[in-house]
């Protein structure tokens, strides 16, 4: 199955992204999702082929947010996709059963339609307010994850990751009320005491 936790990268450059990938990787992170808004699709490309190198050093899972073909291309383990980005079967026709195909919701309708077009695992929220996404939706709380999961308990879902400005003493909290797990970034990024 999957790790509990999953990075999504940050950085306002490559190099960063880069850097910060390889800084939670060495902290035995074991699945990184490469976010990186960039209108320059060749600078995406570079990073993600670097990344795609780490795994021979690193065993994590690799997925990319957004761009199917450039996870086909450089063979990533799969691709997170939004609720406004390609449909999940145009990425099951470009990348086959075999790659993990996650989406987002934000809603009990997004999930049962995540779950329709069967996706592998579903990133819910936000928790909270984040600085690291644009346009975020309406955040849940604690409060919103309990409806969600009141309302599905007796629907098959695939594993629900709390996305969103996650916070580490927010994890224990997060799994009593259901979640398989959750996505953090910056959170990831700070440095720990040795």
């Amino acid at each position: 199955m999957y790790s509990k936790i999953q990075y999504i990268s940050s950085g306002d450059t490559a190099e960063e992204q880069l850097q910060n990938i390889i800084a939670v990787l060495e902290k035995g992170i074991t699945w990184v999702q490469l976010r990186f808004k960039t209108e320059d699709s060749l600078s995406l490309l570079a990073l993600a082929k670097q990344i795609k190198q780490l795994q021979r050093t690193y065993n994590f899972i690799y997925i990319i947010n957004d761009h199917i073909d450039i996870a086909r291309t450089v063979d990533a383990d799969g691709v997170h996709l939004g609720l406004e980005d390609e449909s999940i079967d145009i990425a099951r026709i470009k990348l086959g059963d075999k790659k993990i195909i996650g989406g987002t919701a934000n809603t009990l309708q997004d999930i049962l339609q995540r779950v329709d077009e069967r996706c592998d695992y579903i990133g819910v929220g936000p928790l909270r307010f984040t600085k690291t996404k644009k346009n975020l939706s309406p955040t849940l709380g604690f409060k919103g994850y309990q409806q969600l999961f009141e309302q599905l308990k007796d629907r098959s879902v695939p594993p629900l990751f709390a996305i969103g400005g996650v916070r580490y003493d927010d994890i224990d909290v997060l799994s009593k009320i259901g979640l398989y797990g959750v996505a953090m970034s910056k959170e990831l990024e700070i440095p720990t005491a040795d």
